[in-house]
């Protein structure tokens, strides 16, 4: 059982559809003696948007205020879409001064890859990819899996994520594990946004995207030079795209060859990470050793922020 820790709850994409989700896991939350902030956000909106950009932006922003004591935790309650909005008004200079180095997990995964891209690229703050309140917390049966995970990435200085998937080729690869969500990367490439990571380890995730569409936003990151740059990519769930009698054959495999073809970079299936039950928790900036083979692969984390 984790000590208690103070959760603070932001909203940077949608507000949450599901009022039961959301009252669920700040419940559960409580219910584990955790101190929970921010139950107001269940009432915030503005369009599809979980307050104004102005009142999103403040959910972050806040965070760099030297005289507000800092949770042990800022949990995002879902994706969605709007983040992107507020990556012009965060405080970079000021949260820097304040997180960087700092034993505070901020934690997301979806359209929260943009917040945690940019403030890797322009503060240097490590952030955890992992489950968020409403969707994880908030589910009705809660995974063990996800939270044994999830704890023990925010916990352990050091800790190891393993599946028996069987890998196309054997690899060993050390270096920057970064990542997320696919369509998020793909559309801040060529921004301020995008961190200029070398030799780095990129997961992705992504969800109902046909094969065609998770092409085009490799072939993006390929173009553009990033994937070049990479010594590997796990790729987390791609489910929910649907293939049509059009397609003739072309489906996730064949794309993937495609890829790896085309780009020279070795590929590792089986991550258990994005819109799903059952994921781990990832840190976004830490350091990792990837091996993989025939028997499947390990990635072994350290270097993140841990709660004392």
């Amino acid at each position: 059982m984790t000590r208690s820790r103070t959760i603070e709850i932001v909203a940077p994409s949608g507000y949450p559809p599901d009022a039961s989700a959301f009252e669920r896991a700040i419940a559960r939350l409580r219910a584990d003696g955790h101190r929970v902030l921010g139950e107001e956000l269940a009432q915030r909106r503005d369009l599809r948007f979980g307050g104004t950009d102005a009142e999103r932006t403040n959910d972050l922003n806040r965070l760099a205020d030297p005289g507000r004591p800092l949770p042990d935790i800022v949990l995002a309650v879902r994706g969605g879409y709007g983040a992107v909005r507020l990556l012009d008004s965060l405080d970079y200079a000021g949260l820097e001064r304040r997180l960087a180095g700092a034993p505070i997990a901020i934690c997301g995964h979806s359209d929260f890859t943009a917040i945690q891209l940019a403030l890797f690229a322009r503060a240097g703050i490590v952030t955890f990819g992992g489950p968020m309140l409403a969707s994880n917390f908030g589910a009705e049966a809660v995974s063990a899996f996800t939270l044994e995970h999830f704890w023990r990435a925010l916990e352990a200085p050091e800790f190891t994520v393993s599946e028996h998937v069987a890998q196309a080729e054997p690899l060993q690869a050390e270096g920057t594990l970064w990542g997320g969500n696919l369509a998020m990367i793909a559309a801040l490439a060529g921004t301020p946004y995008m961190p200029r990571i070398d030799g780095g380890i990129l997961f992705l995730e992504d969800i109902n995207e046909h094969p065609y569409r998770v092409e085009r936003m490799l072939y993006q990151l390929h173009l553009a030079g990033i994937l070049g740059r990479q010594q590997a990519l796990v790729l987390g769930d791609f489910t929910g795209g649907k293939l049509s009698p059009y397609d003739n054959g072309y489906d996730f495999s064949t794309m993937l060859e495609q890829v790896r073809a085309v780009s020279g970079v070795p590929i590792v299936q089986g991550l258990r990470f994005g819109h799903c039950a059952d994921l781990v928790t990832l840190p976004f900036g830490a350091r990792a050793q990837l091996r993989a083979g025939h028997d499947g692969f390990s990635l072994t984390v350290t270097g993140h922020p841990t709660l004392r």
